[in-house]
């Protein structure tokens, strides 16, 4: 494949809409980009896929010219060949299930599907023709189904609004308008109530960051345990539906166990996002991306959890994080932030009013993920059934509603970074 193309962008693998164009200044992850030179040339219309994330459905027609990693393969298509339709087929769970059969790794999640092995699948060749005809179909669905889902966005962005709305003023303010005030010595954060402290991070709880783990064991003292990643550090709640199992020392099992009540906050991507862990999740650990925050009696939990999460929401975080390369919020620049400290039984009462005043927020903020989750599910039934011909499209004719640009199909993407093939895009493990 050729190189030597430095002055071309660079292409990345949307796990629901295929290749795009790297936006390289809004990026969760900050990267440098080294040595463009040696990236592989995708011309428009080749298919890239992500070796290491196939298995995901990393796969997609190049949308122009562009660069890609040495992670990536490139598949120049026969003439007759729509490589959109093959995109779509290719991102069908029944052909993930070939997919893995075809892929070879030491674990699961780190399958590789080689170029040897990938040109060995079969796969349905529908005539060109027809080919055509399924692509137009599901790009003119997909138009309506970003539309949709662009409007449950804009609905969940105005809920979050008022939501973090009432829980800054109750944080920074409390709940009685009539309290004197005094200046909090932060030019952002203004005046606080006169009766709360202010005090760094590492003042009202104990900060640990976790350790790289590894895969294989290194000796008879430690066990396999589940570990987190900065990925299962969601907003306010953990998603553990995607836990592995790393070799954790027995010497480290106490320092790196996340217990109920803690705090977890991501080190890298999203910096500073963070949640609450429960009593009924399953006994985890945590690595090097993780940092675990553990209140001191001071502190309630959740009244620090909602600090974290207005910190986070008005980019508070991004101001202190180093960045050489990719962002990283670092134990020592964590420890030092500043957060207000009411009595606790003050504390508790503002908590209880948060809660009262974000239910219903809440709950229809849950109701809009809840139908983009199905209008994802249709769509993917919707693709499967249109490239094996289980529906016949010979006769279907576009209407005026269903012209549709790129970026409206943005909107198919998800709204976390789970839903680009960033990490270890460029080769890395």
């Amino acid at each position: 494949m050729e190189t030597g193309f430095p002055d071309l962008p660079i292409l990345e693998v949307s796990l629901r809409t295929g290749v795009r164009v790297r936006d390289m200044d809004n990026l969760k992850r900050k990267q440098v980009m080294s040595q463009k030179e040696k990236y592989k040339r995708a011309v428009k219309g080749d298919i890239a896929y992500n070796m290491m994330r196939m298995w995901q459905g990393a796969v997609g027609p190049a949308p122009e010219d562009g660069l890609v990693s040495p992670a990536y393969v490139v598949v120049k298509p026969y003439a007759e060949a729509n490589s959109t339709y093959f995109s779509y087929l290719f991102r069908t769970a029944a052909y993930m299930q070939e997919v893995n059969k075809f892929s070879r790794g030491i674990v699961a999640d780190r399958n590789r599907l080689y170029w040897e092995s990938f040109k060995q699948m079969p796969s349905l060749v529908p005539p060109c023709p027809e080919q055509n005809q399924i692509v137009a179909y599901l790009r003119a669905q997909d138009a309506h189904i970003a539309r949709f889902i662009k409007t449950k966005r804009d609905l969940i962005a105005l809920l979050t609004e008022q939501k973090l709305r009432i829980i800054d003023h109750a944080v920074t303010r409390g709940l009685d308008a009539s309290v004197k005030l005094k200046p909090s010595g932060i030019a952002w954060l203004g005046e606080v109530p006169a009766h709360w402290e202010m005090q760094r991070l590492k003042n009202i709880a104990d900060v640990v960051l976790g350790k790289m783990l590894t895969m294989e064991a290194k000796d008879g003292d430690g066990e396999f345990k589940p570990y987190l990643r900065s990925t299962n550090v969601q907003w306010l709640k953990p998603d553990v539906r995607d836990v592995k199992e790393m070799w954790v020392a027995q010497t480290e099992m106490q320092q790196l166990r996340v217990r109920k009540e803690d705090l977890l906050v991501s080190e890298g991507g999203e910096v500073g996002r963070a949640c609450l862990w429960g009593d009924e999740l399953p006994e985890c650990y945590i690595q090097n991306s993780v940092h675990r925050v553990a209140a001191k009696p001071t502190m309630l939990p959740e009244f620090l959890l909602h600090q974290f999460f207005i910190y986070g929401k008005q980019g508070r975080f991004n101001a202190i994080v180093n960045r050489v390369s990719i962002a990283h919020l670092t134990r020592e620049k964590l420890v030092t932030i500043p957060f207000t400290v009411p009595p606790i039984e003050e504390q508790k009462a503002i908590c209880r009013w948060i809660a009262d005043g974000c239910q219903p927020l809440d709950e229809a903020i849950a109701r809009a993920e809840d139908e983009i989750k199905l209008i994802r599910e249709y769509r993917d039934r919707l693709i499967a059934d249109a490239v094996t011909g289980q529906v016949d499209l010979r006769g279907w004719r576009p209407g005026p509603d269903d012209v549709v640009s790129d970026d409206e199909l943005a909107a198919l993407g998800d709204d976390d970074a789970g839903s680009s093939d960033e990490e270890g895009a460029d080769g890395e493990d």
